[in-house]
């Protein structure tokens, strides 16, 4: 079991199925239309071309370039294809996201291995393959979005983080945010990690010298009051090491619990900033990769005078609040032996049995503002009411708008499954890590008016990575449903097309 174990396995139904896939949709579909023609616009070597439908900016199609030039001289030296632009096939071009899932499964098992360190390689490869079958991900492998490239680029740039590796972090955060703009985000997001991980060693070290500095102190009285010299040493290193134990065993518990020294954010927050006042110039040297990316893209912003490239119209930023709502709603199903169980919900409604104001208090401010984001911020996109290509479509008729009060009716299930993220990573994250990872999911997710559960999977792979499920009964069962809903979203897709009248052509059921 392994990174090998893990490759191997996640090839063994990536081959098969892309190419069940290709010979039953040949042709582009969907946003294939655009990226399609657009990436053999670049493989003839015809970089001013531009599609003006495409908001993403051009990083998958550079990477496709790389992709089929690695192959291309032996497909010249059999014969198999005249020139570098007929190796620009659709089924060439798709295959490029194929490969990224097998190094994204790859950088999952890294970074499972890094933040988990106590599990062994048979458990890390069971939860790398079950997040390498999370639906959203799984489906947009076998067709030519930028969805994969995107996952892919920023886990890796939060690996190289977590190894210290800043530059090279920011040089794959920039790749993310070529492919997927948006993803300036995570990758400020991935620096705040850093910048939290890197103040709690200044925190940790300070700590451990001040139980140094103690266990001096206690020595010096030890000899003055025995009078033994002989055994002093003995002593020192003795009490030392038992400090230095208590102390690593300290901050081991610091890991699991919902908080450090303090169990209050405000309190947390005001150590993150002095520590990182203390060390500011470390850090601006360390953290400038990051900063010199964050310039450059406000720089793209003002001159491009939009975020997205195309459609601006279609993309405008909109203050989309019931998007945050919907978003922990369909991550908290999609972790369900985690979230909707009897224990958890014991769990979470246990403070308001007990009785507890501030409790209380946040629940009350839980639903306000759940019921205000779906009253007044609950955005229905022209995409989203006249395409029932998506499943979005019929969410969006069928359920949440079923009828006026449905929206209304959702707002305990949306409270409650935030409050139920928020507990499982307060087990094993500290308080401001929590914080920024909800300010990330709100600045990538508000702006959009457009559902799209696409959007979800950055975030949901941050959420799963951190929330130490350690049940593995619970990973089988999140693994059995992904592999019933993979089958069901992709069999619906393959044999189950139709006719629309707003277009020629079979239409098939997508996300």
């Amino acid at each position: 079991m392994g990174r090998l174990a893990v490759a191997v396995i996640v090839s063994c139904w990536i081959i098969p199925i892309s190419i069940l896939v290709n010979r039953i949709v040949p042709e582009p579909y969907m946003d294939e239309i655009f990226h399609v023609p657009q990436a053999q616009q670049y493989c003839r070597g015809n970089f001013s071309s531009w599609d003006p439908m495409i908001t993403t900016p051009p990083g998958l199609y550079f990477l496709s370039l790389a992709y089929v030039a690695s192959f291309f001289p032996g497909m010249l030296y059999i014969q198999a294809v005249p020139s570098f632009f007929d190796a620009c096939s659709t089924v060439a071009l798709r295959s490029t996201n194929a490969v990224l899932a097998v190094i994204c499964s790859i950088v999952v098992y890294e970074i499972i291995s890094q933040l988990r360190s106590e599990l062994d390689k048979r458990r890390v490869t069971l939860y790398t393959v079950v997040l390498a079958l999370y639906p959203l991900h799984w489906f947009f492998t076998y067709l030519y979005y930028t969805d994969v490239a995107s996952l892919t680029a920023v886990l890796a740039s939060y690996l190289l983080c977590t190894k210290k590796n800043y530059p090279l972090s920011a040089v794959l955060g920039t790749l993310a945010v070529l492919v997927r703009q948006t993803n300036i985000v995570w990758i400020l997001f991935v620096a705040c990690t850093g910048i939290i991980d890197n103040t709690r060693r200044v925190q940790n070290n300070k700590h451990c010298e001040q139980l140094d500095d103690s266990s001096v102190l206690d020595q010096k009285d030890d000899q003055s009051a025995m009078g033994k010299t002989a055994t002093t040493g003995s002593n020192l290193r003795r009490r030392r090491s038992s400090n230095f134990e208590d102390s690593s065993d300290h901050l081991t518990s610091r890991k699991i619990s919902s908080s450090s020294y303090s169990s209050d954010l405000v309190d947390d927050i005001k150590e993150i900033l002095v520590t990182s006042w203390s060390i500011k110039w470390r850090l601006l040297l360390l953290f400038s990769p990051y900063f010199m990316l964050l310039v450059a893209f406000i720089g793209f912003v003002y001159w491009n005078g939009s975020i997205v490239l195309g459609a601006k119209e279609a993309h405008a930023v909109s203050p989309h609040f019931a998007q945050l709502m919907y978003f922990a709603l369909i991550s908290a199903l999609f972790t369900i032996p985690v979230h909707f169980t009897s224990s958890q919900i014991a769990v979470l409604f246990q403070s308001l049995h007990k009785s507890r104001v501030l409790d209380i208090v946040l629940w009350f401010m839980g639903f306000t503002t759940a019921f205000l984001s779906v009253h007044y911020f609950s955005i229905a996109h022209p995409y989203l009411l006249a395409d029932n290509r998506h499943y979005t479509f019929y969410l969006w008729r069928k359920i949440i708008n079923v009828h006026w009060s449905t929206k209304y009716l959702m707002v305990p299930l949306y409270v409650y499954s935030w409050f139920s993220i928020f507990s499982t990573l307060a087990k094993s994250q500290k308080k401001v890590w929590v914080l920024v990872y909800f300010l990330a999911c709100a600045a990538v997710l508000i702006p959009s008016p457009l559902i799209e559960f696409r959007y979800y999977t950055i975030p949901f792979f941050f959420l799963i990575l951190h929330s130490n499920v350690n049940s593995d009964r619970n990973w089988v069962l999140m693994g059995i449903l992904y592999t019933v809903i993979n089958i069901f979203t992709m069999a619906m897709f393959l044999y189950k097309p139709f006719s629309w009248h707003h277009e020629a052509g079979t239409q098939r059921f997508i996300w």
